[in-house]
């Protein structure tokens, strides 16, 4: 489990802080800013943009299930129901308990509130079909409606962290390779 830093380890100098340019005012902006996100918990699992992208493109794939789930004709039936369950209910109940269960380690094991936040939203999703698949439609219709709003939250907020990681540092100048300097 990934613990909280001691403040030994959040000693840092003015000018360990990238983009400090020397001036006090500056200096002080930039510790400010470090010292807000280290407050915040940073990221333990989207830990780079890449990382963060991949978890987007999921969560949009997903969405895209439970909307096609979501305006199919055929409602769940449930497991618990005394007709006879076929094979891919079953199958859809074991993935759906999977995912759910990995996706509450990830809740578990993040730091940030904002890497909190999406796991935990994508966590309700992923367990609220598994509830309306394993319980049916009869029993709990509103599992439907509540994992696509989780979803598109999650989607939401997939795309903070990805624009969070996406920012350079202040003073840091991005160069690219046909652009270099002359």
């Amino acid at each position: 489990m990934a613990r909280a830093p001691t403040p030994a380890a959040l000693d840092l100098r003015l000018t360990d802080v990238p983009g400090n340019t020397g001036d006090l005012g500056h200096s002080l902006m930039s510790a400010a800013s470090v010292t807000v996100w280290t407050r915040m918990g940073g990221f333990s699992i989207l830990t780079n943009r890449k990382r963060a992208i991949v978890a987007l493109v999921h969560s949009v794939v997903f969405l895209m299930i439970a909307v096609r789930q979501m305006i199919a004709v055929q409602p769940a039936a449930g497991l618990w129901v005394a007709s006879t369950v076929s094979r891919g209910t079953w199958i859809l109940c074991g993935i759906f308990a999977l995912v759910s269960v990995i996706l509450l380690w990830l809740f578990v094991i993040s730091c940030g509130w904002m890497e909190k936040f999406y796991f935990g939203l994508c966590t309700v999703s992923a367990a609220s079909g598994l509830l309306r698949t394993a319980a049916g439609d009869q029993a709990f219709h509103a599992g439907l409606y509540l994992r696509v709003v989780m979803l598109v939250s999650a989607i939401l907020v997939g795309l903070l962290i990805v624009r969070e990681h996406s920012r350079t540092p202040s003073g840091v100048s991005v160069e690219y390779a046909e652009g270099g300097n002359s």
